[in-house]
């Protein structure tokens, strides 16, 4: 059996995207309007979008439910992997948008360059547009049928766990609370998509409903993982210090803030407090940098090793039970080596 190939490119997201825009396509274009015209409205800010380069780890999850799932390693339709990251690009150019970020995947944000109306309309119809590739897989009806309640209810979700990181703010929680808001957050906001990615994936392998689920499963749990260790990278990375100081002035809570609730409660009220106080003095820019890293500093030593350990222990708890339903093998012997190297990248 061949192996998943987690590095590899997903399909060319430009050449699909040409080809639903074209004629006979899943989102065709209305000819007698002029290509320049659509070019500026719509198809220039589509692929301005999809020619940035991603980590493709959702992609590496669909891979992971098509074999799984039983479907021959040669043979995946490009149009599962296509589906799930033009639902990922249009729900990170609205999160750009409401978060009010300037730089995404190396690049200004998406409304930076064509102004916040085209980006939205363009992340909004990125979501339909993934819809109607659905019909062009070739499923039974059955199939196709459950292909499309299972996207709906992951973009329902998905919206669900936005409005939670739009709307809450770290200093408005306790302790105590914390870790089920986080936890809530994630698991809607990102693992959804991630259980969507293996679902699908599985459904058009064929797979019993006992494999879907357990590869649902597991993909939301590598979701939690990977989320757990984006917002730690955040914070200890300098690279990424911009992000970092984005999540800790807008008070969202992240795993740092979960987890330092749950070992020093008394520090994370201290951390909760300066966050609050950065949050209110907006006057004072080299205080408010200088209050921004002494967080960070203090939600790094915080959590110490405890960090580590809960994302190994949710990645290692995930691989076995899924082990435990589909059976030890060399597709799982695979995830748990790219499950390695995903965490060993981020420092």
């Amino acid at each position: 059996m061949k192996q998943l190939a987690f590095a590899a490119a997903a399909p060319s997201a430009i050449a699909a995207l040409n080809r639903a825009l074209g004629i006979g396509g899943a989102s065709e274009l209305d000819g007698s309007v002029p290509a320049a015209l659509w070019r500026n409205a719509l198809a220039g800010p589509a692929a301005e979008f999809l020619s940035r380069p991603g980590k493709g780890l959702r992609a590496s999850i669909v891979r992971a439910g098509w074999q799984l799932g039983g479907g021959a390693a040669d043979a995946l339709p490009d149009r599962i992997p296509l589906v799930i990251e033009i639902l990922h690009a249009a729900s990170l150019i609205v999160d750009d948008i409401e978060d009010g970020s300037e730089e995404r995947r190396g690049a200004p944000t998406l409304h930076r360059q064509f102004g916040i109306p085209i980006a939205i309309n363009t992340g909004s119809w990125m979501y339909f547009w993934a819809l109607a590739e659905l019909s062009e897989l070739g499923l039974s009806p059955a199939a196709e049928l459950a292909a499309h309640r299972a996207a709906a209810s992951t973009l329902v979700r998905c919206h669900q766990g936005q409005a939670l990181d739009l709307a809450t703010r770290v200093w408005h929680l306790s302790p105590e609370s914390v870790g089920a808001v986080v936890s809530a957050t994630t698991r809607l906001k990102t693992g959804e998509l991630c259980m969507l990615a293996a679902q699908l994936a599985a459904i058009a392998a064929g797979a019993s409903p006992v494999i879907i689920a357990a590869v649902r499963r597991f993909a939301g749990a590598m979701g939690t993982g990977l989320q757990m260790l984006d917002d730690l990278g955040s914070l200890a990375s300098v690279a990424r210090r911009a992000k970092a100081r984005e999540d800790l002035e807008g008070g969202r809570p992240t795993w740092p803030w979960a987890w330092l609730a749950e070992v020093q409660p008394f520090a994370w009220t201290r951390c909760a407090a300066l966050a609050r106080t950065i949050a209110a003095d907006t006057n004072d820019t080299y205080g408010r940098e200088a209050r921004l890293d002494e967080l960070s500093a203090m939600l790094l030593d915080g959590v110490g090793a405890i960090a580590r350990h809960r994302v190994r222990f949710t990645l290692d708890s995930a691989l076995a039970e899924l082990v435990s339903t589909v059976g030890a093998s060399s597709i799982t012997e695979e995830i748990a080596t790219e499950l390695s190297r995903m965490e060993a990248s981020y420092g």
